[in-house]
Order: structure tokens, then C-alpha cells, then sequence
């Protein structure tokens, strides 16, 4: 290899590469997904709560193939599949009559974390029907919260592993290469943020953004088994200004280049987006590059 590989915080060197051919060729008659669940056993590659990184694995497993490392066995097809079509996501039932109200007249609103729960089948349909993005599931460490009013959902969060390369960050941060393979499982990501198209209450999001920035660092320990001391975001500046980030006294520390994670020759594939950073202790920098 002509430079080492990293993903999801490892290094994967030369040796790995021989490592995984092996692999690939002494079970390639079991298929990726098994391939993928030998190549975490025999690494001990696990998550910080244990569960192996089948879909990390499956990750690098493909990028290594994309870049002409390895070479994995055809896809398993099911009984009668044909050309693979991704599920449209259900939507429930849900009130979509008009919500406008002042902070004064609706009192306490709720945080809800939804993960694993049920109303997270509600959370993926909002964001596939009414997000610009769409629904992704994170691959990865990551969560998911609701906010309500009386059990009625007013907007949707989610929360991931931060981007891997982001030179304004990173700059901001102070970070080498050697800082950010260590320390990049601190920072997280604020992958979606929906406000519901009928929902108005003036200053909602900066408030929920306020809130979850006191919410999510227990959540994350409690879960993850880990600290979490910066929050970063990216916002498409042909669509949105920032305005809210900026309200919750969020920082706005530069542009993306508009390149893919897997972009190695700096083509413009992707917006550019505003980066927005909130660091939840005062001492970040000095967690984000320490090295012991």
C-alpha cells in the first residue's frame, strides 16, 4: 500500500492486507457478512459496548476492494432477487395540523431519546418524508432523540461519530494526524436536525440545541462508556444560514472542501458546507491532542 489506510480510528497497514486476503480466500464460499464477522473476531475489533464492527468492517472491506486491495466474493442474492432496491421507509400516523406557538403559551418542552424504543419507528419516517437529507441509518456509535410538547413531536436530533477529515476543525482543534486517530471517538457529530414543517415556535431549535448540549454528553457516557467534549455539524449554505447554531452560541470555523470520505482526488463531489463547531468543556483542546 502506498499509504496506510485508516478507518473508524484503526490503521490498516500492509501485513493487515495480506492478513484479510487470507481470510477472504479461506471463506469465500461463507460471504461477506461472514468474512466480515471472522476478520472482527480474529482483530477483537469491538465497539466500546462490546458488539463486533461487522458494519465497520463490511466498510473497509469495500473501500479496500474499490481501491484494488482486495477482491471479495459476488454479493448473496436471496430467492428471487433481482436488481436490489432500497425499502421506502413507513411513515406513521402523525398529527400535521398547524403548530404555532411562543415559548410563553406551550411551557416545558421534552427530550426524548428514541433509540431502541417505539418511537423510533416515527423519528426514521419524519426525517425520510421531511428532512432534505433523508433517512441514513449511522453505522456506528450514535443516537437518536425526539422533542415533544404533551407527547407531540415537534422536531428530531441525531447524533454520530464525528467526519473523519475536516481541515477547519482539525486546525481549530489543533490536531495532527496522530491527535485525531486517538482522540476522534470524543468529538460527535450532529447528523440530522428536523424541525417539522408545521411546527413554528420562534427560537425552538437553538433552544433544543441548548439543551442537547447538556443532555447528550450523560447519554454518550452512560451508553458508550466514553467522555464527549466537542460537537461539530455541516450546514449546507445554499440552504440554511447557520442561524440557529450561531443563536446557540455555536462557532463557525470554515468551509468543507466538498470531497466524499473516500476522495483521494480532490474532486468537488459533495456541497460545501459551513462547519459549526460547540465544545462542551473548557478544556477540549487539551483532551482532543493528548496521546497517552
Amino acid at each position: 500500500m502506498d499509504t496506510t489506510l485508516v478507518i473508524r480510528g484503526r490503521r490498516v497497514a500492509e501485513s493487515d492486507i495480506i492478513f484479510i486476503r487470507s481470510i477472504i480466500e479461506r471463506h469465500r464460499s461463507e460471504g461477506r457478512k461472514f468474512i466480515s464477522q471472522e476478520i472482527c473476531r480474529l482483530w477483537d475489533w469491538k465497539q466500546s459496548n462490546g458488539m463486533a464492527k461487522i458494519m465497520a468492517c463490511s466498510e473497509l472491506l469495500l473501500r479496500l476492494e474499490r481501491a484494488g486491495y482486495v477482491d471479495l466474493p459476488p454479493r448473496k442474492k436471496g430467492p428471487g432477487s433481482g436488481p436490489r432496491h432500497h425499502r421506502p421507509i413507513p411513515i406513521p400516523l402523525h398529527d400535521q395540523s398547524p403548530f404555532k406557538a411562543s415559548f410563553q403559551e406551550i411551557g416545558p418542552i421534552e427530550i426524548k431519546k428514541v433509540r431502541s424504543t417505539s418511537w423510533e419507528p416515527l423519528y426514521k419516517g419524519l426525517i425520510a418524508a421531511y428532512h432534505y437529507l433523508g433517512y441514513r441509518q449511522t453505522v456506528g456509535e450514535h443516537l437518536k432523540y425526539m422533542a415533544f410538547h404533551q407527547d407531540r413531536p415537534l422536531a428530531c436530533i441525531g447524533w454520530g461519530g464525528a467526519a473523519w477529515k475536516v481541515a477547519s476543525r482539525d486546525h481549530f482543534i489543533g490536531w495532527t494526524p496522530a491527535h485525531r486517530d486517538r482522540n476522534i471517538p470524543f468529538v460527535v457529530q450532529n447528523t440530522r436536525f428536523l424541525i417539522l414543517p408545521w411546527v413554528e415556535v420562534p427560537h425552538l431549535a437553538s433552544h433544543l440545541l441548548g439543551k442537547m448540549a447538556k443532555i447528550l454528553p450523560q447519554d454518550w457516557q452512560k451508553i458508550y462508556h466514553h467522555p464527549i467534549v466537542l460537537l461539530e455539524t455541516f450546514v449546507d449554505t445554499l440552504r440554511f444560514k447557520g442561524t440557529c447554531y450561531r443563536a446557540a452560541n455555536w462557532v463557525h470555523v470554515g468551509f468543507t472542501q466538498g470531497r466524499g470520505r473516500w476522495d483521494s482526488a480532490h474532486r468537488h463531489s459533495l456541497p460545501i458546507k459551513a462547519v459549526f463547531l460547540y465544545p462542551l468543556v473548557k478544556g477540549f483542546r487539551e483532551v482532543l491532542t493528548h496521546l497517552d
